[in-house]
């Protein structure tokens, strides 16, 4: 089954590496460099919400988090599975993030692209109805 999946990183070589791995795997990719081009997206009236976002949390302008407090209090992105994929490690970002419910929290550091790809897609089958 084909995905629709966001990836927010301002890193530009991670989101043409992330992206390539999905779409070669039949995936449909969109990728943004900030959470304020996330918001746009999500916002447009006629947005139908992703399989999945994954998330940087440190990006210049509107990081992570701010995107996660605007989705959550506008309710964008109804029955996305939202993957915080940061290099940020402290217990105090991984609760933040669960402050925010996200449905996983992956540190780039610790996970090579084909790991992040087999996890994203495990949260994302796991949330789908059977």
């Amino acid at each position: 089954m084909a995905y629709r999946v966001f990836l927010v990183d301002d890193d530009r070589f991670l989101l043409d590496l992330y992206a390539v791995k999905f779409k070669n795997a039949g995936h449909d990719v969109e990728v943004f460099g900030s959470g304020e081009d996330l918001l746009v997206a999500l916002r447009k009236a006629d947005a139908k919400a992703p399989d999945a976002i994954l998330l940087d949390i440190i990006m210049p302008g509107m990081g992570g988090f701010g995107a996660l407090e605007a989705i959550r209090k506008e309710q964008l992105a109804k029955g996305s599975r939202i993957i915080v994929l940061s290099n940020q490690g402290q217990d105090s970002d991984i609760e933040k993030a669960k402050e925010f419910s996200v449905d996983g929290y992956i540190i780039k550091a610790s996970a090579i692209p084909s790991e992040v790809f087999a996890e994203t897609l495990r949260i994302i089958e796991a949330g789908k109805p059977a």
